[in-house]
């Protein structure tokens, strides 16, 4: 029954879209977090960034580069600390899962987010994928028990060593993360 619960958490997995490195905003260790940027970050503006229109455009002096818009950050990723082979939240995480809660809280009731759970290279697949996902779950638990965050408007997803960050080893401690989305 493991090995089919774990095949079908690889299928989904591969089925979401991957992270892109320049749409993350990715904190380090006591990093101060602002709840206002994580409710931007999980949920952006639908009406797309003003910019200049063809009109105005003609109106620009063509020797002036024109900038394109920074890209919005999708998701954010910070770096949980958890006891070794284990999904206890070392207690350093818990003021920037403080101020994640506040962000969510600041987000309209019917936006969800997604917890996802990630690890380094070092260890079998199988291990893990359980492993992230016991991780982002003990995220979620957090964030419901401590925090008073509806567990209906959070889902957790681990996985596992399959998303290292962009320009990193597989097994560098970066990679060891967990990332929210909207969702």
């Amino acid at each position: 029954m493991k090995r089919k619960t774990l095949i079908a958490m690889i299928v989904l997995a591969a089925m979401l879209p991957a992270a892109r490195a320049e749409n993350v905003a990715a904190y380090r260790d006591n990093d101060n977090i602002d709840p206002d940027e994580v409710a931007r970050i999980l949920a952006p503006e639908t009406a797309p960034a003003p910019g200049l229109t063809r009109s105005i455009r003609e109106l620009v002096d063509r020797a002036a580069p024109v900038e394109p818009a920074p890209q919005r950050a999708e998701a954010l990723s910070i770096p949980i600390r958890f006891a070794f082979d284990s999904s206890e939240i070392f207690p350093v995480a818990k003021k920037q899962l403080d101020a994640i809660a506040e962000g969510i809280r600041r987000l309209p009731a019917s936006r969800n987010v997604v917890i996802e759970g990630h690890t380094d290279a070092i260890g079998t697949d199988e291990y893990n994928l359980a492993l992230s996902l016991r991780r982002a779950t003990a995220v979620k638990d957090y964030l419901v028990g401590t925090q008073g965050i509806d567990p209906n408007r959070l889902k957790e997803i681990g996985f596992g060593r399959q998303r290292p960050l962009p320009g990193t080893q597989p097994d560098a401690a970066e990679n060891r993360r967990v990332q929210f989305r909207g969702g």
